[in-house]
This record gives C-alpha cells, structure tokens and sequence, in this order.
C-alpha cells in the first residue's frame, strides 16, 4: 500500500525541520503546479501562486504547516578548467546555467559546449554531482524566480 498524499505544498521559505524530502534536478527546481514524489514515498502537490527555481536547502511549506525540504540531485556535469575567467565568458555568452567554484566551472553536458571550450584550451571532465548554479543577473535566478522575504 502506498503512503498517503501529504497536503499541497503553497510556499517557499527557508530553514526548518522538514518531514519528507523531495530530491530534484536542475530542471526539476523550476515549479509552480506540479505532483511529485518524496523520498519517503507520499506524493506531495506544489502548488505555488508564481513560478518559483527552488534552491538546495529551500523548504516548501505545506498548507497544515509542515515542511518538506529540497535537495540538489546528482546529474550528468561537466568539470570546466583553464582560464576560468575566459571560459566563463564563453559560458555567459551563450547563457548557459553556470556553477562557479574557486578553481572550476560546472555547467550540464552539452557536445557542443564540450567541443567549444576544449578548443579554447579547457580540460573538460565528466561527473555527476548536484547542479547549483548561480542566478541570474538581477538576483532573480532564472527567468522567474523568488526572495525569501516570505
């Protein structure tokens, strides 16, 4: 038997112990209205008034109070070094999701961004790892985002 739905999910905030977790990638992390599954097993609705990019760590507020807590998922990456301030640029340029690191570039793998920046002199490498990218210029993330001034 299945566990039971919990209760719409209807804002974002931040901190909090969480009940249930929902593990998602990059793409995943950009919701208004959707179903989907914990880790735990319960379905749970998101159900936002705006399109939201949830971040690592947010928590989405259940309509009875609980929280349920948001996790990064591993997917297919591409490390990015060399002449990081160069490269990024390239990145930039063709905006393309970026998550900058001290010594690395991480952006999801792409043959044609691969092959770009290998001829600009990068040593790419395959990995999977959570995908955090930076947000957008305005402080928005991406296209549509949110502040935590909930």
């Amino acid at each position: 038997m299945s566990a039971p739905d919990l209760p719409p999910a209807v804002a974002v905030v931040q901190g909090g112990a969480a009940i249930a977790t929902l593990r998602l990638s990059y793409e995943e992390r950009l919701v208004r209205r959707k179903r989907l599954a914990t880790l735990e097993g319960p379905m749970v609705l998101v159900d936002l008034p705006q399109v939201a990019s949830l971040n690592h760590g947010d928590r989405l507020r259940l309509a009875d109070g609980r929280l349920v807590a948001v996790e990064a998922a591993a997917e297919p990456l591409m490390d990015i070094r060399g002449d990081l301030p160069r490269l990024a640029w390239h990145i930039g340029n063709r905006h393309a999701p970026c998550q900058i690191e001290t010594d690395r570039l991480l952006i999801r793998r792409d043959v044609v961004l691969e092959k770009m920046l290998a001829g600009l002199g990068a040593r790419v490498t395959h990995l999977m790892a959570p995908f955090t990218p930076e947000g957008g210029a305005y402080g928005h993330g991406r296209t549509f985002g949110h502040d935590h001034a909930h």
